[in-house]
């Protein structure tokens, strides 16, 4: 469970007192935008309308990760310091802000609907009032097995889900549905189903991408994975965490009222190389058949049949190598590694799927693993790729020279994403023409969004003492 920034949901421009982001939208998971003149024959005239600089000082995964979120003229975006902020959607312009003072390491970010913006700290979720920051309600949530939050809630139907993940030693990831109201736990769902073996050396557990949740009120998230991976001289391959530990790395379904479960399938049991199944899972038709896809840092995207819960196909994107089996007795490239595969959501729309990939590998073995202070994501490359949904045949493929780290973003015929170089592309859905591109000031660890006609930004890891992480607006001639 190794989160290296992130994103929430998609966002459009609302309609008056409409709220954009979690709960208008993007329940289904699928990060297209609705609502926008963003086309394929006007996406080249997109220029910087204005910026907005974060100042916070930084943390390895840099100062902003998450996806901002857009209510009516402001927008809500939450840095990894946790302070949270109300901006002028016109001018960038602060009209408040809420300091936390609890770094996160992301991702995180906000919900915002019916005058209320929703998130967490590290350690509690709270509500804010959209108009003015001023604190409603904190829930403390996290506990000795139920470590930390870094993930963006979700709101429906006067619920708030999010969760907390474990590592070791002993921790337990669970998924909670709190009161919108009040901050009231209505349920929890412990995503590790027994006791740990060796609960002073494993953990792991629970999730950092927001949930999904489709018309019949089912829940699906996509969890995480065992920990350490690797292993040691005392316990190789992952010894430390023996059997399949469900439900790491698994597509999880609940039902959204209650929390019970509904159903689930194991992607990798007894995972010994942090490939998590963390990505938003996405709920589509295609061809009349009703599917959930996920996808995670192993690099494989799957779909099931809603109805039936069998797969319907598996694909696998960017670099493999040694990701199957026991870990080699002796120091080798594994690829995906620990930052690789598919870190951030995919998106859905013009009948394709959207796939961000990093390709990056680190040096593991059965008893040894690289260090995640020692990896430099600036030495990976990446890929977007367009599947199929009815098949996961891959339609078109586009090697980017620095890993994608910036989730994908639809609207129309067009799809953005961004790359941790800090340069956000624009490509044509059908055929993966790059339409534009532009270069931030910093480093890019997080997720566009398109809100009418503006694309929002934050490029938050700085590249040198002189860079200055932002977030930026661009937008059509006015």
């Amino acid at each position: 469970m190794l989160a290296f920034g992130g994103c929430g949901s998609a966002s459009t421009r609302p309609t008056p007192g409409r709220t954009t982001g979690d709960e208008a939208g993007s329940l289904a998971g699928t990060r297209a935008a609705s609502g926008s003149s963003l086309r394929a024959g006007n996406v080249r005239q997109l220029e910087v309308r204005w910026r907005f600089g974060l100042d916070d000082p930084p943390s390895s995964a840099g100062i902003f990760a998450s996806t901002p979120v857009v209510h009516d003229d402001t927008v809500y975006i939450q840095d990894l310091d946790s302070t949270v902020f109300a901006l002028n959607r016109a001018t960038g312009a602060v009209r408040w802000t809420t300091q936390f003072n609890q770094a996160n390491g992301g991702p995180n970010g906000l919900a915002v609907t019916g005058g209320r913006v929703y998130g967490a700290t590290l350690s509690a979720a709270f509500a804010l009032s959209a108009k003015t920051g001023k604190t409603l309600w904190t829930h403390h949530l996290t506990s000795r097995t139920q470590q930390l939050i870094d993930v963006a809630p979700v709101a429906w139907r006067g619920l708030l889900f999010l969760g907390t993940i474990g590592y070791a030693p002993a921790g337990r990831g669970t998924i909670y549905a709190l009161d919108a109201r009040t901050g009231a736990i209505r349920w929890r769902f412990d995503t590790i189903s027994r006791p740990w073996r060796h609960p002073l050396l494993a953990g792991g557990g629970g999730i950092w991408y927001p949930v999904s949740v489709d018309d019949r009120g089912r829940l699906y998230a996509g969890n995480s994975n065992p920990s350490p991976w690797g292993g040691s001289r005392r316990f190789p391959n992952g010894a430390a965490f023996p059997g399949p530990v469900l439900y790491t790395d698994s597509l999880i379904v609940l039902d959204a009222r209650t929390g019970k479960l509904q159903w689930y399938d194991q992607v990798t049991p007894h995972d010994i190389r942090d490939h998590d199944f963390q990505a938003t899972p996405m709920l589509l038709t295609a061809h009349g058949t009703p599917l959930v896809i996920g996808g995670g840092k192993g690099g494989r995207v799957i779909a099931w049949n809603r109805d039936t819960h069998k797969r319907v196909w598996e694909t696998t994107v960017g670099v493999h190598r040694n990701d199957s089996g026991p870990l080699p007795r002796r120091p080798a490239a594994v690829c995906p590694g620990l930052y690789g595969g598919i870190e951030t959501p995919m998106a859905y729309a013009a009948g394709r799927v959207f796939v961000p990939v990093v390709n990056l590998c680190t040096r593991d073995s059965a008893t040894t693993s690289e260090s995640v202070t020692s990896i430099q994501p600036d030495r990976g490359a990446g890929e977007f790729v367009a599947l199929d949904p009815a098949t996961g045949r891959i339609l078109w493929d586009r090697h980017l020279p620095s890993p994608d780290f910036g989730c994908a973003t639809a609207v129309n015929d067009i799809v953005f994403t961004s790359t941790y170089a800090g340069i956000v592309y624009a490509f044509a859905a059908r055929d993966g023409r790059l339409l534009w591109h532009a270069r931030l000031p910093a480093n890019i660890n997080a997720c566009p969004t398109v809100d009418g006609d503006q694309v929002l930004v934050g490029a938050g890891v700085p590249r040198s003492q002189s860079s200055r992480p932002a977030l930026v607006a661009f937008g059509l001639p006015r």
